[in-house]
């Protein structure tokens, strides 16, 4: 269900484009939303949002809630997202689906995670540190609210994930113009 890129087929609807030549070549929801407008941002984190959510709350009736099975299956939504194989393994950057599966694991994190970006911005009037500050929050607060530790590990899996993928997406492409 990762593979199910929401700005890409998005921005294939609204527009008849393709996201990863657009902006900043990012199959994301910001990229989408600077290119189409709050609908299409809108529209994209919809779907984005509701294949993970889906994906979870099948592998919750599936596995009966366990810890495991859950954290296997939002890894594979997350590795889906960023690496989508009929994109040529072009995708996003994986925040909403890191987000929604920890809406999803760990509802109480959302709301630290949103303190933490809340005071970061009232301080630094940007979103890029306050955001990563308050993403790194939700492996920490998990554990406090669920003393799991398949959760805190897990989740601490997919955040690292979503900072090597916004890492790796900041090198100057390989290929040029000439």
């Amino acid at each position: 269900m990762g593979c199910v890129n929401g700005a890409y087929y998005v921005t294939r609807y609204l527009a008849g484009k393709d996201i990863r030549l657009l902006g900043s070549g990012n199959a994301g929801a910001r990229n989408a939303g600077r290119q189409l407008g709050k609908r299409g941002f809108a529209f994209t984190l919809v779907i984005d949002i509701g294949k993970t959510i889906l994906a979870l709350l099948t592998v919750s009736f599936i596995a009966d809630g366990g810890e495991l099975a859950l954290i296997i299956s939002a890894v594979a939504v997350l590795l889906g997202h960023l690496f989508p194989f009929q994109l040529r393994f072009q995708g996003g950057k994986g925040v909403v689906v890191f987000l929604s599966a920890t809406l999803f694991l760990v509802p109480e994190a959302i709301l630290v995670t949103g303190i933490v970006l809340a005071i970061g911005y009232l301080l630094f009037r940007r979103f890029t540190l306050p955001g990563l500050v308050s993403l790194a929050t939700i492996p920490i607060s998990s554990w406090f609210f669920t003393a799991s530790l398949v959760y805190s590990i897990g989740l601490l899996f997919l955040f690292l994930a979503v900072i090597l993928a916004h890492t790796l997406s900041l090198r100057p492409s390989s290929t040029s113009n000439t």
